[in-house]
């Protein structure tokens, strides 16, 4: 992880049987989801609806780098951290563990997304509100 990024939220998610793949591990399309529930946690104990209306966060890429495979049973702890800071942009990026692998510094994947501010009746990008700003700057 960058130096400059700032750790703003770590959650647990627990993984689920049915999250397993023919492979017997989780599913590459789950370490979204992860990285996607940490998102909304986050935003959402600032204040801010992740809602159709009004300003609301969207995501314009996501990225996961997958460097060990996760199986069931066990929790994913996601790290979610503060990048760049744009006029109507913030990048985040995302450390995913396993929460009973106790003492091992084992990063399972690393994730990245980019939210735009958005006026959503207009579809356009609007500044990230000030109180925001100042929590991540």
């Amino acid at each position: 992880m960058e130096k400059h990024h700032k750790l703003i939220h770590t959650t647990t998610i627990p993984i689920r049987w049915g999250d397993m793949d023919a492979y017997g591990h989780v599913n590459n399309t789950l370490y979204f989801r992860f990285m996607e529930q940490a998102r909304c946690e986050w935003l959402e104990e600032q204040g801010y609806k992740v809602a159709p209306e009004g300003e609301a966060p969207v995501i314009i890429n996501a990225a996961c780098t997958f460097m060990v495979p996760m199986t069931y049973p066990g929790t994913v702890e996601v790290k979610t951290f503060a990048g760049h800071l744009g006029r109507s942009s913030l990048e985040t990026t995302y450390e995913m563990r396993i929460v009973e692998n106790v003492g091992s510094e084992t990063v399972f994947a690393l994730g990245s997304a980019k939210i735009v501010w958005m006026d959503t009746a207009t579809g356009k990008s609007v500044p990230i509100p000030d109180e925001l700003r100042a929590l991540v700057e």
